[in-house]
This record gives C-alpha cells, sequence and structure tokens, in this order.
C-alpha cells in the first residue's frame, strides 16, 4: 500500500498561512541539506494532491519556471512538478488547466483510499489548509513533514482541527533556520 505524506511550511505557533493566506511569512533561503530532503519527497512519489484553492497559484509558478526559465536554479524541480500527476480535489469545479492535471469531485475517503491502494511510489500532498485538515480529520495521511519556520504570525489558517496525537519519527534542523518534524498519527501506528 503506498503512503500519503504530507509536506508543509507552519509556523511555530502552528498556523500554514495567514489569515487571508499570507505567505510572507516562509523562509525560502533554503539550504542544500533541506533541499536534498525536498527532492527526496517528491523522488519517492509519483502523484501529488491538492485541494482546489492553491492548485492555480501552484500551476502557474511552476509551469512558468519550465516554459520561460531554463537557467533557473529551480529548473530541474519544477521539472519534476510539471512533470508528477496531479490530482486537484474540488467539489465546485470539473476541470483545472494545467499539465498533467485532473480533477477529482468523488468522496474524499473513497478517492484517497483508492489512490493508496493502487501500485506505485508513495502520494505527496502539499496542500491547501483545509483540505489537509480534512484529509487529517479523515485519519487519511501516513506521514506528516512539518516545516516549521522560525516564525510567529499570531493568527491564520490551521491544519489541526481537533486533538490529534502523533509520534514524533524524526526532527532534523536545518542551517536555514527551518526545522522538519517528520509525524505519524498515533492512532494508525503504534509510537515506539
Amino acid at each position: 500500500m503506498r503512503k500519503l505524506k504530507l509536506q508543509m511550511q507552519m509556523t511555530v505557533d502552528g498556523f500554514v498561512a495567514g489569515p487571508e493566506g499570507q505567505l510572507d511569512w516562509m523562509n525560502f533561503d533554503m539550504d542544500e541539506q533541506l533541499l536534498h530532503f525536498i527532492n527526496e519527497l517528491i523522488d519517492t512519489s509519483d502523484t501529488i494532491l491538492m485541494g482546489r484553492k492553491m492548485t492555480p497559484g501552484f500551476i502557474t509558478y511552476w509551469e512558468n519556471v519550465v516554459d520561460n526559465q531554463p537557467q533557473s536554479p529551480e529548473f530541474p524541480f519544477a521539472q519534476k512538478m510539471v512533470n508528477t500527476p496531479k490530482i486537484v480535489f474540488s467539489k465546485t469545479v470539473q476541470h483545472i488547466a494545467g499539465k498533467n492535471t485532473r480533477v477529482e469531485n468523488g468522496d474524499l475517503v473513497m478517492a484517497v483510499n483508492k489512490l493508496k491502494n493502487e501500485e506505485g511510489k508513495d502520494i505527496l500532498v502539499y496542500g491547501g489548509a483545509s483540505f489537509v485538515a480534512s484529509l487529517i480529520k479523515h485519519n487519511l495521511i501516513d506521514e506528516l513533514n512539518l516545516f516549521i519556520n522560525p516564525t510567529a504570525i499570531s493568527n491564520g489558517l490551521k491544519i489541526f482541527t481537533e486533538h490529534t496525537p502523533l509520534a514524533l519519527i524524526h526532527s532534523t534542523a536545518y542551517a536555514s533556520g527551518i526545522v522538519v518534524n517528520q509525524f505519524k498519527p498515533r492512532n494508525k501506528y503504534t509510537a515506539n
């Protein structure tokens, strides 16, 4: 069975975006070791899941790098983002423009469990906040990789909306100031 792995940026006070979805608090000065870990997450996955709200900006950004910025240091990673199949979960739209992108309108739990039971590499989810909160609520995420930025914003969007016991697997501090905490849900796995 494939694992559903979350990769999400977060503030030290537990927010994944500002009240209006702002991401101006994120640390984009990532060191080589952190970039290696990010590439490892995508290289061990062959599908990306996203919520509808974050998808247009995500697709526009990475496709622009691939189509117009071949000299960019982000170009190799952008190619992965564009070439990896993306499934966008939505209750309101049937189609979203983008390369290797399709929309899933079915039941969230059934659709994700079906994907997890298919052959292939793991599945990576990037967001957005309400989509990830739904995945957590339905106990669908197998591994949470939370990139804790050295910033507090005091108000914003959260992905944890109820009591959620987690087991810490690994924690790594990077030179950029970001600490990646890797968790598994306690109700799904026995913590050692």
